[in-house]
């Protein structure tokens, strides 16, 4: 089991743009702490510390610690976060604090594995109608991917919701006969002869009668 991620924090009393242009000259960022039956908190952490842990493979579903100098530790994940459009750099981040046992929602991507075997049929085409599912569990447990064998995989046939698998305590937020990924079949468009308008069509063997009889 991975070691649990701790940041260092500072209690915020000043705010202002002039305040955070400061703090991110020093390689800081202005947070908000709310949630967890507390009252909201303003605090800076370093910009390195939120930014490797977005970096991460779990990204912003890492559950991480909060040591706010003064305030104690509390487990938090991101929330919301601010980027800048220019530098592409982490400038302000909101962080949810939760009680043991809390559950939240979480967004969590949908990756399809193996090698379907309906697609050896000719035409056959594998759609993945759905790539993240919304999931209500303990931070803790939400799973980095839902990973989906598609090997067994018929044309035709698809894979739902209710089909996947994943740990005890997570519920999945959508309906269980939404479907996740289908073989569907591409047959090629029959064309009809196209004909102009008014124009007889050719009678192939036929011989183009020609004017004139007997004078």
């Amino acid at each position: 089991m991975a070691e649990k991620i701790v940041v260092k924090a500072e209690k915020r009393d000043t705010r202002g743009k002039n305040e955070n242009r400061r703090l991110r000259a020093v390689g800081k960022i202005p947070v908000v702490v709310y949630g967890g039956g507390s009252e909201s908190l303003a605090a800076t952490a370093e910009l390195k510390d939120l930014a490797a842990i977005i970096r991460s493979d779990s990204g912003i579903n890492t559950v991480f610690s909060l040591d706010i100098e003064g305030e104690g530790i509390n487990d938090v994940i991101f929330q919301d976060r601010q980027i800048d459009a220019v530098k592409g750099r982490l400038i302000h981040a909101d962080l949810r604090r939760f009680s043991k046992g809390e559950k939240i929602e979480m967004t969590v991507q949908i990756h399809l594995t193996g090698h379907a075997a309906g697609l050896q049929d000719a035409g056959a085409v594998l759609t993945q109608a759905l790539r993240e599912i919304k999931v209500l569990c303990e931070p803790k447990n939400t799973p980095e991917s839902i990973d989906v064998d598609v090997t067994n995989l018929a044309a035709g046939h698809s894979i739902h919701v209710s089909d996947l698998r994943v740990g005890a305590g997570i519920e999945m937020l959508e309906a269980p006969e939404t479907v996740v990924a289908t073989i569907v079949t591409v047959g090629e468009a029959v064309l009809e002869p196209q004909v102009e308008a008014g124009a007889e069509p050719e009678v192939i063997g036929e011989t183009p009668s020609q004017d004139g009889g007997e004078g």
